[in-house]
């Protein structure tokens, strides 16, 4: 591996300053266009949520809290079964 000094010379083409040109120009351009967007959205005025439309996502997420315990009480209630079989089958040997 060479070794980088005072009098290493480093060449670089006209196609590979274009290529870093363009690229720092569209970095640039895009972070411009980024904060007219940011700065668009901060004027905006915040969505309201009708209670009609608070009360629905309410209840669906009631229902859903809901249908959980249940599977979870299922799921208790299936365990213990295989708690139980397997307490026989080792009380076997």
């Amino acid at each position: 591996m060479p070794e980088l000094s005072d009098n290493t010379k480093l060449t670089v083409d006209i196609k590979t300053i274009v290529m870093v040109v363009g690229g720092v120009i569209s970095l640039v351009t895009m972070y411009f266009a980024l904060q007219k967007d940011i700065e668009l959205a901060k004027q905006l005025p915040e969505p309201t949520i009708s209670r009609e439309e608070f009360n629905l996502k309410d209840a669906l997420i009631r229902e859903t809290i809901m249908n959980t315990q249940t599977k979870v009480e299922e799921n208790s209630k299936k365990l213990d079964d295989i708690d139980n079989k397997l307490y026989e089958i080792i009380k076997k040997q």
